[in-house]
């Protein structure tokens, strides 16, 4: 009788296909919010009266989806690391075309909060695909596999906008149902062909105290001395969602833009970001290494944000985007630092804790940069008080990078102090 474990050929053809569902699940769940985008808000504005009311309503709507990610992810997190990532990641792309679906017929706004309530809860696929591609991947290169699956968030970056666009012109609702379908597609494949990562030896009981977000993100801040991290993941996220909320906005109050000039505008940093983490991360660590490289990401960050709140001229919005080369790589580094922080079988729930804190943002953003814009908004367009939220986001970006330098300097100072003990005698025993 053969117990032998299964042949290097086989291990490595299921670890390809994993590694290949992660990077499609992450595509479909970034095409699937870029399908959102243009979307989204005519979808609410239909059950509206007036833009102040569609405003409100949105506004309602997209925080129901943070919260209740917040609170699911790391519920998801936890279940994956009781009962492996593989039926966790079905479940997902379950719900996640139930989502879509209900979303494409929904004929209230109460339906589509509640929807969207759902479509939060459900929406951990990429905090259970980070905790798969940790699984399966040595320590030293998954800043270079979470810098892949960054590309794949560019790369849905991409085509999320444009397929949105594309479809809401020959129907409003016609972009849900397509992304319901590819969401029945992958959960298809990934029922034949996707390898279970976690093996059972790995896995441990559900700690219910532990499916509590601020819970989850208590542990996360204790974590082998990455609290520091944790506030640079906390910072930059803030800074990058409250971006996320005033693009728009801002570059029609600067520039007069429309929604094809902010179309272009998010594809080219879709490009960039896949441009960089699909091809130039692994170069940027293996010369700066990650600790190194997450620090000059976000003070490249810092810069950029401070640049776009200076631009008088929209062709150079498209100049500090390509040029912001660095910071499109500084999360993936991040990640893998905090990653290789946690033990092997808590991955799951470590990375459910990243994307708790990473939705706690989401929700929070809109909160301040809201009251920012509205400062603004009587400017003339030449002011450059206009660039506010850019500039407050660049104080947000400098303090996460202050932050990530002393983490370096005290880990380069913690490696020197063992480095300087001498080697026991016991250990020639």
């Amino acid at each position: 009788m053969n117990t032998s474990a299964p042949a290097p050929d086989q291990a490595s053809k299921g670890r390809a296909a994993g590694i290949g569902f992660i990077m499609i699940t992450v595509l479909i769940d970034m095409v699937s919010i870029g399908l959102i985008i243009p979307v989204l808000p005519a979808l609410v504005g239909s059950f509206t009266d007036s833009p102040a009311h569609q405003a409100t309503w949105f506004g309602i709507v997209v925080f129901a989806f943070g919260l209740a990610n917040f609170i699911g992810s790391p519920i998801l997190g936890a279940l994956s690391d009781r009962y492996g990532r593989r039926p966790v990641l079905l479940l997902g792309f379950c719900g996640l075309a139930l989502n879509f679906f209900a979303t494409a017929l929904a004929g209230s706004l109460a339906m589509l909060i509640g929807v969207r309530l759902i479509g939060g809860a459900m929406q951990a696929n990429a905090a259970v695909a980070n905790a798969y591609v940790a699984d399966i991947t040595p320590p030293e290169q998954r800043a270079r596999r979470f810098g892949m699956l960054g590309a794949m968030f560019g790369l849905g970056f991409i085509l999320g906008p444009v397929m949105g666009g594309i479809f809401g012109a020959i129907n409003l609702r016609l972009p849900f149902f397509i992304a319901g379908g590819l969401s029945i597609a992958n959960w298809l494949y990934g029922y034949f062909v996707l390898p279970e990562s976690l093996p059972v030896e790995r896995r441990r009981p559900i700690q219910w105290t532990a499916l509590n977000p601020v819970s989850s993100l208590r542990k996360l801040a204790q974590l082998k001395g990455v609290g520091v991290l944790v506030a640079v993941v906390a910072l930059g996220s803030l800074a990058q969602f409250i971006l996320h909320t005033s693009w728009v906005l801002y570059t029609t109050f600067r520039f007069g833009w429309g929604p094809g000039q902010n179309g272009w505008s998010l594809c080219t940093v879709g490009i960039m970001s896949v441009l960089v983490q699909g091809f130039l991360l692994k170069h940027f660590l293996r010369w700066f290494g990650a600790r190194k490289f997450a620090v000059i990401g976000l003070l490249s960050g810092s810069l950029a944000y401070l640049l776009w709140g200076l631009a008088t001229e929209g062709w150079m919005m498209y100049a500090v985007i390509v040029c912001n080369l660095f910071a499109f790589g500084s999360t993936a580094a991040i990640q893998s630092l905090i990653s290789n922080s946690a033990e092997a079988h808590n991955q799951g729930q470590t990375m459910g804790a990243v994307s708790s804190l990473n939705s706690l943002m989401a929700v929070i953003a809109p909160l301040l940069s809201t009251p920012l814009l509205a400062t603004v908004s009587h400017l003339p367009a030449h002011d450059w008080r206009v660039g506010m939220p850019l500039y407050f986001c660049a104080i947000l970006q400098g303090l996460a990078a202050l932050l990530a330098v002393r983490y370096l300097r005290s880990h380069r100072a913690q490696q020197a102090a063992a480095a300087s003990i001498p080697v026991s005698d016991s250990a020639s025993h």
